[in-house]
């Protein structure tokens, strides 16, 4: 018999491994790896605020990475500047106002690692609840503006011509993704939240045909990889949330050297 923690840890687990593949699918094509970094780094930010505010950890983050979503939609449609360049000051600045808020909290002892690297095993029922609920709406939202979202992300110009509302769907989706990693910040961590997002989909995408079949093959490696971390952390006694992305990280070894049918 599995102890009640492992029973969440793997539920919660692969809860977020299948919402995250798709989602990463679009970081992969569309080349925001980068912006999944920033949102990230606002996180901790978010971390902050909801422990100040008394709310929920999840909710506090997804607060902070939207608000950050939609400054960058704004700053790129107003301010002459490169995207990386907008990405870079919101990334770093949201990073540092959270460190000073984490050092003006002398109240309150925060576990910084279990917020930076993760902490699956302390999975709470609240957390599943919140997990339960926000992954299954975020598929749902994604499989309604995937169409749209697509055909922007191939061809912007095309997909205004044929009323497609690229733009709508692009922030859409990136709302969506604030909410994504707001509830895989407990599996992976602040610092490895981009991985979970980027490495799935990238294996994926040497073995599909079909961006829906991309989507799903990722949806199923990160379930894979999600199952494999939690066992090396048991038997290895090692962090969960690195041994996840590790375990990530082999499959896409494993499946580059191996020869495409």
């Amino acid at each position: 018999m599995l102890d009640d923690f492992l029973i969440r840890a793997l539920l919660a687990g692969v809860l977020v491994a299948l919402v995250a593949g798709p989602f990463g699918c679009f970081v992969i094509w569309r080349k925001m790896a980068y912006f999944g970094d920033t949102m990230a780094h606002s996180a901790l930010l978010g971390v902050t605020l909801s422990l100040l505010l008394e709310i929920h950890p999840g909710i506090g983050v997804f607060l902070v990475a939207s608000l950050i979503a939609i400054s960058l939609v704004l700053l790129q449609q107003h301010a002459a500047l490169p995207g990386d360049t907008i990405l870079g000051i919101l990334s770093h600045s949201t990073l540092a106002l959270g460190l000073i808020a984490i050092g003006l909290m002398s109240g309150n002892r925060i576990d910084l690692m279990s917020y930076l690297f993760g902490d699956v095993l302390s999975v709470s029922l609240e957390d599943i609840q919140l997990i339960g609920i926000g992954a299954p709406l975020a598929l749902i939202a994604l499989v309604v503006i995937w169409r749209p979202l697509l055909a922007g992300t191939v061809n912007e110009e095309l997909a205004q011509a044929e009323s497609q509302n690229p733009k709508l769907a692009q922030l859409c989706y990136l709302l969506l993704l604030a909410g994504v990693i707001a509830i895989a910040i407990k599996i992976v961590g602040i610092l490895l939240i981009t991985a979970l997002l980027v490495i799935p989909a990238a294996t994926a995408r040497r073995w599909a045909a079909t961006p829906e079949w991309m989507a799903v093959l990722a949806a199923g490696i990160g379930v894979v990889a999600v199952m494999c971390g939690l066992s090396a952390s048991l038997l290895a006694d090692i962090a969960a949330g690195p041994a996840i992305v590790v375990s990530a990280l082999v499959l896409f070894l494993v499946t580059t050297v191996l020869p495409r049918r």
